[in-house]
């Protein structure tokens, strides 16, 4: 099961991104725009994810993915089952959520860097 210990070593590094604790969870945050956020017990992970393609990727693998609360379905955002998830697509989908908020200079520099 993937941990929030290893989104942490994925998350941390990433440019402008920062860990906060609110409410007894953990965020990660670019400036004031939460792009991951985990359950109190940890065992869920919201993150950003564009609207229009969630209800997709939920009906495609329903036993990873959830859809948010009612109160969260204006934002771009999904939900994942810790449990379900490997290392490799825990990966992506942290990454894929920072880009999605970060200013894109700052993603073309930071994926140039690692080329």
């Amino acid at each position: 099961m993937v941990t929030v210990e290893d989104v942490r070593r994925i998350a941390s590094p990433l440019p402008r991104s920062s860990e906060h604790l609110i409410r007894d969870r953990v965020k990660f945050r670019v400036g004031s725009i939460v792009y991951l956020a985990f359950s109190r017990d940890e065992t869920v992970m919201g993150f950003a994810f564009p609207k229009e393609e969630r209800a997709a990727l939920v009906a495609a693998e329903p036993h990873k993915f959830l859809m948010p609360d009612e109160r969260d379905l204006r934002y771009n955002w999904v939900l994942v089952r810790m449990s379900a998830l490997d290392l490799d697509e825990m990966r992506e989908l942290v990454v894929e959520a920072w880009r999605m908020v970060v200013p894109k200079k700052v993603y073309a520099a930071h994926t140039a860097g690692i080329r």
